[in-house]
């Protein structure tokens, strides 16, 4: 393994939760019309696949009235 050179002492470890940079991150870019157009259309082409997926799906599993009177004849 390799070890350290230097030691660091103990206080500096136990202070670095309490060191602030005074170097501020550049400013969020703000998003763009397209930019924010192309979330939506995102966001609902993910919706209305839900949405079909669950209009389509539901009577498929739901019974049919045939398969309940055959269940109730015991056959």
């Amino acid at each position: 393994m390799f070890r350290r050179r230097e030691s660091v002492p103990f206080s500096f470890v136990a202070e670095s939760d309490r060191f602030r940079s005074n170097v501020t991150p550049p400013p969020r870019q703000r998003a763009t019309v397209s930019q924010l157009a192309g979330r939506s259309l995102v966001g609902l082409t993910m919706v209305a696949g839900l949405v079909g997926a669950l209009v389509l799906g539901l009577p498929a599993l739901s019974p049919s009235h045939a398969e309940q009177t055959e269940a109730t004849h015991g056959r």
